[in-house]
């Protein structure tokens, strides 16, 4: 497979022989009712980044074609199999039905450290709203909850940067 640079990438379309040359990690990103346009673009640079199988856009989000998520997402939106959902509760429920691990990032009592973290595959990282985070029903139905420590005043860091440290963490264990 080739590499592209970031001009090459903004410019170029996958071919299907280009797309069928892509080994997808057994990874999923569900995407739950993530609001801001570059979050989502950033996403869909992770996800191409550690070529996940999927990523879902859930709720009442944005998605492509939109000109933000495709500038911060630096085409990649094009290489990335995606799919929108009405909620994300939805698609974990398929996911669940496919032997597929979800594994939500939030903040929540019952949450454990990323450094515990030992994922089965397939598995799914849920991230959540930047606002509100994960929705209560999605985090009730996940197989494990992980949070990130926050060693700062911040209690929280960004919903792509917090998937993205999870998602390398996770491909350690392929």
């Amino acid at each position: 497979m080739y590499k592209l640079k970031a001009k090459e990438l903004r410019k170029t379309r996958p071919t299907p022989e280009t797309f069928s040359t892509i080994k997808r990690n057994p990874i999923y990103l569900v995407l739950d009712r993530v609001i801001d346009t570059y979050n989502i673009g950033s996403l869909f640079r992770l996800a191409d980044a550690i070529a996940a199988e999927k990523v879902y856009i859930c709720g009442d989000s944005e998605y492509p074609p939109n000109s933000r998520i495709h500038k911060a997402a630096v085409g990649t939106e094009e290489w990335v199999p995606w799919e929108k959902k009405e909620s994300a509760l939805e698609v974990v429920n398929e996911l669940k039905k496919e032997d597929v691990q979800i594994i939500a990032i939030e903040q929540d009592s019952r949450s454990s450290p990323l450094s515990t973290l030992k994922p089965d595959f397939p598995c799914a990282i849920v991230v959540g709203n930047e606002t509100d985070g994960v929705s209560k029903s999605v985090v009730d139905r996940s197989d494990i909850i992980i949070e990130l420590p926050m060693y700062g005043v911040n209690k929280s860091l960004n919903v792509w940067g917090s998937a993205a440290v999870a998602a390398y963490k996770i491909l350690e264990f392929l």
